[in-house]
């Protein structure tokens, strides 16, 4: 391995370390709004590592992202609002199972297909901070589908999710629940990934 095979991979490691710890922190930060969700930012971090480590290093974050969103149903990372009310309801494995597919297979999931798309667009002349505005947000679009998706079909007879319903259908749930939540957060990351590509390029990480 040349020296600078070497420091491009060391680099990448202490990238991807970094990453992780930010997905942390994100975990404390998060905007709260109705129905037990809240605006986060955690997608970001995601969409980076995608970028720069391609189909490994968005599972890898993306895995991160899903497991600290998985205990923080159980109060650990911070608290989800949604996830503890519904372990609360039902403590058995097997629902803790369903929980764990919906926040961390599907996170892992985003983080591959962030990274394909970001594969995609290296095949176009975009300038740099296009092609990450398009992963970012892509990542924030498929965590969003994923997790909404998953949250009505493994969740949604549940009495907590029918209450938030409140006799609604099931697309007027989802549009009312995620509307504000799902444009910041793609509209954030779109920003903030873009800007991040441009300065990977430059670091000669991408």
């Amino acid at each position: 391995m040349t020296a600078v095979k070497r420091n491009t991979k060391i680099a990448r490691m202490t990238l991807l370390a970094l990453l992780v710890a930010v997905l942390i922190v994100l975990a404390f930060v998060n905007i709260p709004m109705p129905m037990g969700l809240s605006i986060t930012f955690n997608m970001i971090p995601v969409a980076i590592a995608a970028m720069a480590m391609g189909v490994p290093g968005g599972m890898i974050v993306g895995g991160a992202f899903g497991l600290i969103s998985f205990l923080q149903c159980y109060g650990i990372f911070g608290v989800s609002g949604m996830g503890v009310a519904l372990v609360t309801a039902n403590p058995s494995f097997g629902f803790a199972m369903l929980m764990l597919v919906q926040r961390f297979v599907s996170r892992v999931l985003v983080g591959v297909l962030a990274a394909l798309v970001f594969r995609g667009m290296e095949r176009t002349k975009a300038p740099m901070v296009v092609k990450g505005m398009v992963t970012g947000f892509s990542a924030a679009f498929f965590n969003t589908l994923f997790f909404m998706t998953l949250l009505v079909l493994l969740f949604g007879q549940t009495e907590f999710i029918q209450n938030q319903m409140a006799g609604r259908s099931v697309m007027a749930y989802l549009i009312a629940s995620v509307g504000v939540n799902a444009v910041v957060e793609m509209i954030v990351a779109a920003l903030v990934t873009g800007a991040a590509g441009a300065a990977l390029k430059k670091a000669r990480l991408i």
